[in-house]
């Protein structure tokens, strides 16, 4: 099912869609806990925020500490909307302390290709 709403919100408009990255450094003893904060965050945008698409996570193999976001959402609004919501913005307040640095990448989606 979540195959099919990628590939159906995928195929929208991408003039409408909001490609977003972030590279994150977190504080090496902070890791554990800052992976609990995101992981509840994440979960809970994908199961109630309809305008995300998606927001997949890695880490660097060797420097685990190191994160890479790589997020879409439907619209600039749908954006809006994440950021305003109670459960972004718990995880904005319990790991800012954990973050050493952060960069924004707003990215214009050139092709967005999912298995059906």
């Amino acid at each position: 099912m979540s195959c099919l709403l990628l590939g159906q919100a995928l195929s929208a408009p991408s003039d409408q869609r909001v490609v977003r990255i972030a590279q994150l450094e977190i504080v090496p003893s902070q890791l554990e806990a800052y992976h609990a904060a995101v992981k509840e965050e994440m979960a809970e945008s994908v199961r109630v925020e309809p305008g995300v698409i998606a927001i997949y996570a890695v880490a660097e193999k060797d420097y685990p500490n190191r994160l890479h976001f790589f997020e879409i959402y439907a619209s600039d609004a749908a954006y809006k909307s994440h950021i305003a919501s109670s459960h972004f913005q718990k995880y904005f307040s319990t790991t800012q302390s954990m973050i050493i640095s952060k960069r924004l990448i707003e990215a214009d989606p050139v092709q967005l290709s999912v298995q059906p």
